[in-house]
């Protein structure tokens, strides 16, 4: 038996480090690493401002950013931070000075920013003879070392933002209102909580394109709001479900040659299934108070007493 777990260990191991004897996994996971942490920590704020839609306006509007910064040789991350702060400045200002509500503002931005990368890429392509369609589903297999510096660079610039602003910035969260009466600079606060997700929109563009950047953001930490209390906890606990996401579907496109991107939001939309339905405090089949399938079923074929 012993030499039975020996084996099954030796295999194991072997199953794991076999992907890492690649530079290009090495570097995968890297950037799925640090991505499936930031996405967490900043989509831990989106979901307590109920602001998943901008999360979705912004990964779509840095598209002509990318396109343009393609076409003019210069780093695709800052075309598509530049592209990014536009749209949340035009959507900031198109509510501001109009009646327009902020949800249709984002609407109306996102459309007309994608219509307009989509018609770029089409442009490129056609006249460069290139595909530049890893730009909408991503391409972490094909990182680079420089890609790899670059997310570094952004994962601690927001990490190291958060820990700072913490504190503000949960305040400003859960009671804007408050926060302005009490002197907080909410205005700033909002443009620096719109320059953390752009920036983080940015980094995940190799992972899993503009089109399921929004999974990674706000999935982990739907799951974690699930199973904890806190938003320091919801943080921590996404940040964990977005790194295994994350490892997890570059191993199943490793082994199942799966597209990297989509395994990965396969993975955390499947672990996000499993606390809707299971988790101990709000599991619509299991937690505290619910109506269980099992119980009513019960109650249906009780005998009556007569």
């Amino acid at each position: 038996m012993s030499l039975e777990m020996a084996v099954l260990n030796l295999a194991v191991l072997d199953w794991f480090f076999e992907p890492l004897q690649f530079a290009f996994m090495q570097r995968s996971l890297a950037v799925a690493i640090m991505v499936g942490v930031i996405c967490a920590v900043v989509g831990s704020y989106l979901m307590v401002q109920r602001l998943a839609l901008l999360g979705d306006a912004i990964s779509h509007s840095v598209l002509p950013g990318l396109a343009i910064a393609f076409l003019l040789g210069i780093n695709i991350f800052v075309g598509a931070f530049i592209a990014g702060v536009i749209s949340t400045v035009m959507i900031g200002w198109i509510h501001t000075r109009s009646p327009i509500k902020e949800d249709a503002a984002m609407g109306i931005v996102f459309s007309a920013f994608f219509a307009l990368g989509i018609t770029l890429i089409t442009t490129i392509q056609r006249d460069n003879k290139i595909d530049l369609n890893h730009f909408l589903f991503g391409n972490i297999l094909g990182v680079t070392a420089g890609d790899v510096r670059d997310t570094a660079i952004i994962a601690v610039l927001v990490l190291l933002a958060v820990a700072l602003l913490y504190k503000e910035l949960l305040f400003y969260s859960f009671d804007p209102l408050g926060a302005q009466a009490g002197g907080l600079p909410t205005g700033l606060l909002n443009a620096g909580l719109m320059v953390l997700i752009a920036l983080t929109v940015v980094a995940s563009m190799k992972v899993v394109g503009v089109i399921l950047v929004l999974s990674l953001l706000i999935a982990p930490g739907a799951t974690a709001y699930l199973l904890v209390p806190r938003l320091h906890q919801v943080m921590i606990l996404g940040a964990a479900i977005g790194v295994f996401s994350s490892v997890s579907g570059m191993y199943l496109s490793y082994y199942i040659n799966l597209p990297s991107g989509p395994a990965i939001v396969l993975v955390v939309s499947t672990l996000f299934a499993v606390a809707f339905l299971f988790g101990p405090r709000y599991g619509v089949l299991v937690g505290p108070g619910r109506d269980r399938p099992w119980r009513r079923l019960q109650r249906l074929w009780r005998p009556r007493s007569s």
